[in-house]
Parts: structure tokens; sequence; C-alpha cells
């Protein structure tokens, strides 16, 4: 039997989002966003939820840009912090001891450390509650060539990607591959 838990955003786990941007002088900062995710695969694009009182949604807003870094477990303390700390009173990315870098696609920056980047340009915006949906063409995904497998694209071992639970308010990392997508369920297909 099922038991209630009630109205609660615990689609999870969430992929863990370093949202990258800068701001109107041209100050690098970045926010994990939990809220996020592949929205459209032609074009390219990610949406990603940010609250209106956030420094990243402001910059957004001006930029009309921003970037998704996709951190390895090693840096869980930088990303807990990118959370918890506002760009508004610290340069986060410094202060985690890390490297801004500019993208050369768009107006933003992005973590040099992290292995995966997503570069995106902002085509449009959708008001949900207290967050906007912000949704970025992807214009180059730039990956780290120490976590690419033989066949050219990343290897989910080699990055080492990590979630959030909300119901726990916990990080985990990904475990190992249980099936192949695509052929699992194929011994059901009649």
């Amino acid at each position: 039997m099922k038991r209630s838990c009630g109205a609660r955003p615990l689609l999870y786990p969430h992929p863990v989002l370093i949202v990258c941007t800068y701001d109107a002088d041209g100050n690098p900062d970045a926010m994990t966003a939990a809220w996020g995710g592949i929205c459209s695969s032609n074009p390219p694009s990610v949406a990603v939820s940010i609250q209106k009182v956030r420094k990243t949604y402001e910059n957004i807003q001006q930029q009309k840009a921003f970037t998704i870094c996709i951190p390895s477990a090693g840096h869980v303390a930088a990303a807990d912090y990118f959370g918890i700390e506002s760009g508004r009173h610290a340069d986060k990315i410094a202060t985690a001891g890390l490297t801004a870098v500019r993208s050369d696609l768009v107006d933003a920056p992005y973590v040099a450390e992290f292995p995966v980047v997503l570069e995106c340009r902002l085509t449009g915006s959708v008001e949900v509650g207290v967050h906007t949906q912000f949704i970025g063409e992807i214009l180059d995904v730039k990956v780290d060539e120490s976590v690419l497998g033989p066949d050219g694209v990343p290897d989910l071992t080699k990055v080492m990607p990590f979630v959030y639970d909300s119901a726990g308010r916990a990080y985990h990392a990904v475990g190992p591959e249980i099936a192949k997508a695509f052929s699992a369920g194929l011994a059901l297909k009649k």
C-alpha cells in the first residue's frame, strides 16, 4: 500500500547542474540548480528553473545566455557551496578555488574544472509559480578529453556526475550500468 506524501517536487533524483552567467559588470557567477534537464532534441535545448530572487535569474535576463556545467563527484563541496551562497555577496567560483573561463560562443562563463559544459543561448522562458523556467538552445557541448570514451562521447564512469535527493536532502553518486537502453525492454515487446 502506498502512503500519501502530499504535493511535493519529488520527481527525483535530480541532476546537479551548475548554471554559470555574467552579471551586468562582467563578473562571473555560478549557481547550483536541480530543477532542470533536456527539453528538446531538435534544436538541442535544455530548461532550468530559477527563482526570481536569484542573481542568476537577473543575469540570464540581462545577458540572454548561460552555460550548464556538470561537475564530477570530487567537486561536491563546490557544487553545494554554489547553491548556498549568493553571487551578490561573493565571487563563488574564485572562493571555491576554481577557474571561470569565458565561453567563445555565448556571453557566459563556465567552470574549467568541471568535465562537461553546455553553452546555451536563451530562446524562451515560462513563468511557473515562484520559478522561471529558462530554455536555452545548446550551441555546443564541451567535454574534457579525459572523460571521453572510445566512441568519442562522454563516459559516465569517467565524468562521475552525482545527483540530488530532494527527499533526503543529500547527494548520491551515480551507480553502475544495469541495462542497455532501447534494448532491455525488447523481450517484452510482442
